[in-house]
C-alpha cells in the first residue's frame, strides 16, 4: 500500500461530501465512482493523485489545507479542546475536525468576531509572526467617552505594565452622552493578552463588548451569524498569498 493511499470514506469527507456517517450513505445509494465505476465499499483505498473519484458525476477535489472563517461568539472560547467550556472547533463541521484545523490567534471567551481557522501551520505561523505585524481591527462599545487626547495617546503607543504598545488607530464612531458612553473603532498590529482591553483602561475608560472585525487582509463577512462559519472563497485566500506560504 502506497503512503499516498488513503480510504474511500476519509477522502470523501476531506472532500466535503459529508461526515463519515453521511459519507456511508452516499456511498450505499451508489452516488460515488471511482475511475468511472460505481463504488459501493468505504474500505477501500484509493491514491488522490491518480484515481479519479466522482459524486453524483461530479470530480472530487481533495484538499491538503482547508480555511475556515468564523464568526465566534461569546463564551466560546478559542482553543480546540476544554474540558468545561464549548470550543470554536465544537462550532464547525466534521472536516474541520478530521482536518485537525486550529484558530490562529485567539479571542478572549468574552469577545466576538471575526476568527480563521486552518490546518496550515506555517501560514497561521506567519499570520502571528511579531515581525509581520499583522493589522487587526476591533469595534469596542466603552463605558465612557474616548477623547481627543485618547486618539493622540493610542496613536504614540501606551505605556502598559508589562510594555508599551505600538502606535495604534483610534477612531471614535458614536458618542452617547447621556449614557457616557461610545463606539469605538481600533487598529493595532499586535495581538498580546487582552491588548484591547488594557489600552482602553489605560484611559480611564472600560469596553463592555469587543469584536474583532478584521486581521491583516480577511474580514468578518456581515452575512455570517454569531457562531456560524463558513469556507473561505477564492478571493479570501488569494489576499493571503503575501504571506508568502503555499496555500
Amino acid at each position: 500500500m502506497k503512503e499516498t493511499s488513503m480510504r474511500l470514506d476519509k477522502y470523501l469527507v476531506d472532500c466535503g461530501v459529508g461526515s463519515r456517517t453521511e459519507v456511508k450513505q452516499v456511498l450505499k445509494q451508489k452516488k460515488i465512482q471511482v475511475n468511472g465505476k460505481v463504488e459501493t465499499s468505504a474500505k477501500i483505498h484509493i491514491d488522490p493523485d491518480k484515481d479519479q473519484v466522482t459524486y453524483l458525476g461530479e470530480s472530487l477535489f481533495h484538499e491538503e489545507f482547508v480555511y475556515y472563517l468564523l464568526n465566534k461568539p461569546k463564551g466560546v472560547i478559542s482553543a480546540t479542546e476544554d474540558d468545561r467550556h464549548q470550543t470554536v472547533l465544537d462550532l464547525l463541521d466534521d472536516t474541520a475536525r478530521h482536518k485537525e484545523v486550529f484558530p490562529v490567534g485567539r479571542l478572549d471567551i468574552d469577545t466576538h468576531g471575526l476568527l480563521l481557522l486552518t490546518n496550515n501551520g506555517k501560514l497561521a505561523h506567519a499570520m502571528l509572526s511579531p515581525k509581520k505585524h499583522v493589522d487587526k481591527v476591533y469595534r469596542a462599545q466603552v463605558a465612557g467617552i474616548m477623547t481627543q487626547e485618547d486618539i493622540v495617546r493610542f496613536k504614540e503607543g501606551i505605556e502598559l505594565k508589562d510594555f508599551t504598545t505600538l502606535p495604534a488607530e483610534l477612531e471614535i464612531l458614536e458618542v452617547d452622552q447621556e449614557a457616557n458612553s461610545c463606539l469605538v473603532q481600533i487598529r493595532i498590529a499586535e495581538g498580546k493578552f487582552h491588548q484591547v482591553k488594557r489600552m482602553v483602561a489605560a484611559c480611564g475608560k472600560e469596553v463592555t463588548d469587543l469584536e474583532r472585525i478584521s486581521m491583516g487582509p480577511l474580514s468578518l463577512d456581515p452575512a455570517l451569524k454569531l457562531g456560524e462559519w463558513r469556507r473561505l472563497q477564492p478571493s479570501e485566500l488569494a489576499s493571503l498569498e503575501v504571506f508568502g506560504i503555499p496555500l
